[in-house]
């Protein structure tokens, strides 16, 4: 099981509808229209088939971040995504992060950490980004092996490499 987390408004939910879609076609040329979202109240299941090996990705809604931790047991894979060209929401997305990257049920799953909506003119940098939450203090310290990347759900950008991190990720 792979747990898909953020803040509210993250891009959460048009990931998934996306990464399912890529998971189905394999060209991220071919994504078609965005596709309509709504903010996630509850939780959201998501089954891809990435090279024969099935993942289904459970999204959690932003809102409901004070329970997050009763769906940590069954978790292997865990992607934390961050608004990119929302840097007010940046302390608080540190704060979660270091919550699920603390927590004990976690300990031993890989974590993909997204940096999404890169396509947006108001976008940080990577650079800028990864500063801002000291990431390399957060991977160093942290137990989990962690994975950053760059995504635009809008447009594809990242897309295929999210794809092979969960296939090359996920234990059987």
């Amino acid at each position: 099981m792979c747990l898909l987390l953020g803040a509210a408004g993250t891009g959460k939910t048009l990931l998934a509808k996306r990464l399912y879609k890529l998971s189905t076609s394999n060209d991220v040329g071919d994504l078609g229209d965005i596709p309509p979202t709504l903010s996630t109240v509850g939780t959201n299941l998501t089954d891809l088939v990435i090279q024969k090996k099935k993942i289904t990705v459970r999204e959690l809604g932003g809102c409901m971040g004070p329970i997050w931790p009763s769906y940590y047991r069954d978790c292997s894979l865990v992607m934390f995504v961050i608004d990119a060209a929302n840097p007010t929401q940046v302390s608080a997305s540190c704060i979660q992060l270091l919550s699920v990257l603390s927590a004990e049920l976690l300990a031993t799953a890989s974590v993909l950490i997204l940096f999404n909506k890169i396509d947006l003119p108001c976008s940080v940098s990577l650079v800028e980004l990864k500063s801002l939450f000291r990431m390399n203090d957060i991977v160093s310290s942290a137990k989990q092996p962690i994975t950053v990347l760059e995504t635009s759900a809008r447009d594809g950008t990242g897309l295929p490499a999210v794809l092979q991190w969960l296939h090359s990720a996920c234990r059987d």
